[in-house]
């Protein structure tokens, strides 16, 4: 079967930084719905559309087609006084962005009374090379497409 608008997609990937460092790689299969729902970068899709199971297949994408360019405005220093006990370096907390959504920012820095947050994806700013191979494809569910995700062992859990 070719990947295609609601199938499920499984593969195994690698991601390095432009100079090849690896930074991460899945330990098990990855399973994603395709067709533009999300839940991979769009690039990434693009590369795969039409291709079958065994493909593989290594792409280059800067900054602007993996997880953006930074956005200073996500950084932040904030009194420690207005965080729980316990907050370390290394965490992640959600807050508000400055249009009021709900926002992910890691904890980069602690120093005396000030905590320092990043709002931005830990990527981002970075060009990255991905290494697919696409190990499966099948017909996504109805309730899959319903919900714009893969259901089942390597996709999502309700």
């Amino acid at each position: 079967m070719k990947i295609e608008k609601d199938t499920a997609v499984t593969l195994n990937y690698k991601v390095a930084d432009a100079q090849g460092k690896l930074i991460e790689e899945s330990s098990g299969p990855m399973v994603y719905l395709h067709g533009g729902y999300g839940n991979t970068l769009p690039k990434i899709e693009e590369a795969l559309d039409g291709k079958e199971p065994g493909y593989q297949v290594t792409l280059n994408l800067q900054p602007e087609d993996a997880f953006g360019l930074r956005d200073e405005s996500l950084v932040r220093s904030i009194p420690k006084s207005q965080f729980p006990p316990g907050v370390k370096v290394g965490g992640q907390l959600e807050g508000r962005g400055d249009d009021g959504r709900e926002q992910l920012f890691h904890v980069m820095k602690i120093k005396g009374n000030v905590v320092m947050l990043d709002g931005n994806h830990p990527l981002a700013g970075k060009a990255l090379r991905f290494t697919l191979k696409v190990t499966d494809v099948r017909a996504a569910s109805e309730e899959e497409i319903a919900h714009r995700h893969v259901h089942g062992e390597h996709g999502h859990h309700h």
